[in-house]
This record gives C-alpha cells, sequence and structure tokens, in this order.
C-alpha cells in the first residue's frame, strides 16, 4: 500500500526566528514549536518545564462538588461502596487508582468489572443487582456509565445511587445519577476535555483531598496508573495529559507502584520507560487479563502491596498475554483470508467482519491489524448466543462512531470515540448492517482518508542532525496523539554498503549522502531492500533517536517510509 507524505504548514518565519532566539535553539526545532502552537517563552517553558500546580481545579469540572460530599457522606457513616469499572486498561487503572485512595478512609468498598463475555461493556444488570445483593449504596463508575440511563435509573430504583466518572461521548439525555463528571458534557465549563477515565478518577481523589484539607502528596503515589491509562487509551498529551503524563512516567521510572514494578520484573535493569514503552509492553498484559479470562487479576495486581504476592499474580498475566498473542495471530490470518476471498472488497470503502468462534477478547486488536494492512474503516465481530459483538476501528478524519450512530436501527448497543468504538448488533441484522455501513462509509468517507498518511514537520539537511537535536527534541516527550515524535524528510539519500536484513523483516542500513552517513533502522521495512541498494537514490522519512550500545551513545534514525528519489 502506498503512502501518501504532507508537509506540515510553513510556520511564520518572524515567529519563529523571534523564538529561536529566546530559547537559544535552532530554527529547525524553533519551527516544530510554533508548528505545534507552543509561539512564545511562556508556553515553550509551560512545555518543557510541566508543573503539577498547571494542573486545573477539579472543582471546575461540573458534578464535582456534589460527587465529593455524596462520597465523603458514604465515608463518614461507613456505607458500602463498590469501584465499577471497564475491563480495559484505562478502566481497570482507573478502578485501582480510585480503589486504592478511597481503601484508606472506608474498609467497607469493594470493587467490581463485568465479565466481557457474559455482560458486556459497560454498566450491567448484573453488577447492579450485585451490588444491591450486598448492600451498596454507592457506586463510582470509572470509564463507562454515560449512556447506562435506563440501568442508572433502575439501580436508584433498587436504592444504589451512581457517580459516573466517565470520559466517552454523552447520548442526547445524561444518566440520572447522583453526580456526572464528565467534561464532554456540553455545559460542563472544566477546560480541558481529553482526560482518560483513570485521569478523571484522579480528579475526583484531587478533589477529595483538596476538601478534606489531606496533604497533597497523597494523591501523587497513583500518578503511574495514570500515565499507563493516558498511555493506552491514545488519548490527546496535550494540555493537562501532559502534565499528568510527564509526572506519571516519573514515578514510573522513579520508584513505581508495587503493581506496576511486579509487571516491570521481566524489563531490562536500568531501563527508561517511554509512553511507546507502555503502548507495546505494560498495557497489553493488563488488558489480556479481561481479553482472555477475567479483567479483576489485573486489578489485584495493582492494588497488591507486597511485591512478593504482586509478582506471582503478575506473572498470570504475563501467560494470558502469550496465549492473547496466539489467538490475535491466528483470527488475522482468518480474517485477511475472508478479505483476499470476496470479490467485491476492492469496490468496497469500508471492512466487516464476522466469526463464529472468532474471541471475543482480541477482536479490537484484529481490527487494528485490518486497518494498517488495508486501511479502511473496519468492523470487525464476534458471534455469541445470536448476539454479534463488534469492535470498530477508523483511518485518519473519519468519525467511525458518528457512522455506526447513524446505523443505530440495526445496532443494540454502541459506544466510544472518533476513531475506536464497540458495539453489539443482533445476528439477523448483520447482513442489513454491513450494507447499510457500508453505503454510508462510501458517500460520506474523503478519499484522501483512504490512504495512509505520513506528515512529516520538515525537510532536513543531514549537516544540522547532532546528538545536541535528539536532546532537545528528547524534551519533547511523553510522545502521543497531539504531540507526535517529530519526523523529517531527507532528499537524495543514499546506503553506504549493503543493507541488511534482520530477523527476515527489519531493515539495516548506513544511510546518508557523502561525506556524513547515520545507522538507520526500519522496523517491519524490510520489502524496502531493493529500492536502498547502493547506487539508487531515495527519499526518507525519519525521526532521530539516541543508541545506547557498549556503553557508548550514538545516533540513530528511525525509518518511517522510503521513496525512490
Amino acid at each position: 500500500m502506498k503512502t501518501q507524505w504532507r508537509a506540515k504548514l510553513t510556520p511564520d518565519a518572524e515567529m519563529v526566528a523571534r523564538l529561536s532566539k529566546e530559547l537559544n535553539l535552532s530554527t529547525e526545532l524553533g519551527s516544530i514549536l510554533v508548528q505545534r502552537g507552543i509561539d512564545t517563552y511562556e508556553r515553550a517553558q509551560a512545555f518543557f518545564r510541566p508543573q503539577l500546580t498547571h494542573l486545573h481545579d477539579p472543582f471546575l469540572m461540573k458534578g464535582m462538588d456534589t460527587a465529593v460530599k455524596r462520597i465523603r457522606k458514604a465515608v463518614q457513616e461507613k456505607e458500602n461502596i463498590l469501584v465499577y469499572g471497564d475491563y480495559d486498561v484505562d478502566g481497570t487503572t482507573a478502578v485501582s487508582l480510585v480503589y486504592s485512595y478511597f481503601k484508606n478512609f472506608n474498609q467497607n468498598i469493594e470493587y467490581y468489572i463485568p465479565d466481557r463475555y457474559k455482560e458486556g461493556y459497560g454498566i450491567s444488570q448484573a453488577g447492579i443487582e450485585y451490588a444491591r445483593d450486598q448492600g451498596v449504596s454507592l457506586i463510582i463508575a470509572l470509564d463507562c456509565g454515560i449512556r447506562s440511563n435506563d440501568l442508572v435509573a433502575k439501580a436508584a430504583e433498587m436504592g444504589v445511587e451512581f457517580i459516573i466518572c466517565d470520559h466517552h461521548l454523552p447520548g442526547e439525555s445524561i444518566p440520572p445519577a447522583t453526580a456526572v463528571l464528565n467534561p464532554k458534557q456540553a455545559d460542563c465549563p472544566y477546560p480541558y476535555k481529553e482526560l482518560s477515565g483513570a485521569g478523571i478518577g484522579f480528579k475526583l481523589i484531587q478533589a477529595y483531598t483538596e476538601k478534606e484539607g489531606l496533604p497533597y502528596e497523597t494523591i501523587l503515589d497513583y500518578l503511574d496508573l495514570v500515565a499507563v491509562s493516558i498511555a493506552s487509551d491514545m488519548v490527546d498529551v496535550r494540555g493537562e495529559n501532559r502534565v499528568l503524563a510527564y509526572y506519571g512516567l516519573k514515578k514510573l521510572n522513579e520508584n513505581p507502584s508495587i503493581g506496576i514494578q511486579a509487571l516491570l520484573q521481566d524489563s531490562q535493569p536500568g531501563k527508561s520507560f517511554s509512553m511507546m514503552d507502555i503502548v507495546f509492553g505494560i498495557g497489553p498484559k493488563i488488558n489480556a487479563a479481561g481479553r482472555i479470562a477475567d479483567a479483576k487479576s489485573a486489578v489485584k495486581v495493582l492494588i497488591e502491596r507486597d511485591y512478593n504476592t504482586a509478582k506471582k499474580l503478575a506473572v498470570v498475566l504475563n501467560e494470558r498475554n502469550h496465549e492473547r498473542k496466539g489467538l490475535d495471530t491466528d483470527i488475522t490470518k482468518e480474517a485477511v483470508e475472508q478479505v483476499e476471498n470476496d470479490p467485491h472488497f476492492h469496490q468496497q470503502k469500508s471492512i466487516v467482519l464476522r466469526g463464529n468462534d472468532w474471541h471475543k477478547g482480541v477482536i479490537g486488536i484484529v481490527a487494528s491489524r485490518m486497518v494498517e494492512q488495508y486501511y479502511k474503516p473496519t468492523i470487525v465481530f464476534s458471534e455469541n448466543e445470536g448476539m454479534l459483538t463488534g469492535s470498530a476501528r477508523s483511518v485518519r478524519g473519519f468519525d467511525i462512531h458518528e457512522a455506526i450512530g447513524k446505523c443505530s436501527e440495526y445496532v443494540a448497543q454502541f459506544g466510544g470515540h472518533k476513531y475506536a468504538a464497540g458495539l453489539s448488533v443482533p445476528l439477523e441484522h448483520f447482513d442489513a448492517f454491513k450494507q447499510s455501513f457500508e453505503a454510508l462509509v462510501n458517500a460520506s468517507i474523503e478519499q484522501e482518508s483512504l490512504v495512509p498518511t505520513i506528515e512529516y514537520d520538515l525537510e532536513l539537511d543531514l549537516s544540522r542532525i547532532s546528538l545536541k537535536t535528539v536532546n532537545i527534541l528528547n524534551q519533547m516527550a511523553p510522545f502521543g496523539p497531539g504531540n507526535h515524535m517529530p519526523v523529517f524528510r531527507l532528499n537524495g539519500m543514499k546506503s553506504q554498503g549493503q543493507p541488511r536484513i534482520l530477523k527476515e523483516k527489519h531493515l539495516k542500513l548506513n544511510l546518508g549522502k557523502a561525506p556524513l552517513f547515520f545507522d538507520a533502522i526500519g522496523f517491519g521495512m524490510a520489502e524496502h531492500a531493493a529500492s536502498v541498494k547502493p547506487g539508487h537514490a531515495f527519499d526518507a522519512c525519519v525521526s532521530l533517536e539516541e543508541n545506547h550500545f557498549n556503553g557508548r551513545s550514538s545516533l540513530q534514525l528511525k525509518l518511517r517510509d522510503i521513496k525512490p528519489a
């Protein structure tokens, strides 16, 4: 599949020159900052030196005062509290955070994670009935609940109140809970809208700490959990999330909680962890619990305070993650075969697949794999007792959550974000839903959204690259949505010597123009080997990184894509 390259807009030259002079940076680095809206000395200072004092007042969030008062009452009267959350990384970290914090003040508290297979996503009838049977009077729901109007109303009839802490898009009406904390409510004045579910849980304990006059330090121990949620849920890493992720990574690297330590036990000693290490390392281990069996086991690890016990629990999560990898590979292979055997595939602008025995826990990963390979909005369904459970993933510029909503006559339930959603469809409605969804995508998607795009920051001259440049770029971390690692275009490059293929899929070469050559690595880019043979000129999109080997540091180029010059 061909990838289009697109340059970011060229920033104002005078603004770049002024900022570069004020910060004593090269114009290239100044340009990157201005492109990202960091166009004054004050904004640059806040960007490079995030402070916990930059966090917003939690009481600016609609419903926060009511939520804190209700929890305070529950603590004082020793009510039974249930902390309820989704089974993914964001949900389990949010539950672990809020449960661990309030356990300090009320021993009559427990947690509940719905069974992915028996109960499905979000608030469930079984969960409410469990709360009632246990004498629970207050449920704090995290990372779910914003569309559970009927179930919240039923719970109230049973004498069970709800505080909902969610970051998903609300429906037309808000559930009748005691308090709803969600910055995406239309009338919520909270200045930052992109918090993760665990992020909203953190704002709740921040507000409670302030109201009770407790030491601020009591909430900082939970920041590593917030960083794990931000990275794994792929939320925007600008604004308040940047502060939370920055200090969360600091906590994770310097003094992680016992549960996180256990999950890192197999890691290289002394390794410094980034957001990407969470996405591809810690996150999948936590996620595997709910994908393969019971997500409660992830919470057990994250709330554990004895390291030896946490280590034993983490071993189980690792085993489940290995099992998940095997299922992922097998089902992805079957999904690719379905696509390749469909005679109408090339005329269609979406992919909608179903498997009778596909494991429900990995269909989201499979949907992501399909998008990577074919770059079309994709929904993958798993069948269970007459109901299809689906995971949807989208491409740049296409709102798949909105598209599913427009096919709602065939959908029993759905929720999610612009680029990722979950849904349930009755088996008998599958064909009608598939046709309706394809017609909608075909009529509304822009052609350019069906072509993967690399957006590069600047064209760069090799002479402007140094370890000092990399060190400054590293200070722009944490990287993620809204603040991706800078990408540079290099034109007219050549390979010094023969390129090498590593493990049959990775590309290694010396890249540059005489006399300047740098080591370069392209993961999963072995198919480009013929394009970079000595004598062939090519253009490359790269990011810059520092490589550590045998106690020495060197500059390395990480290849993103290659095209003939």
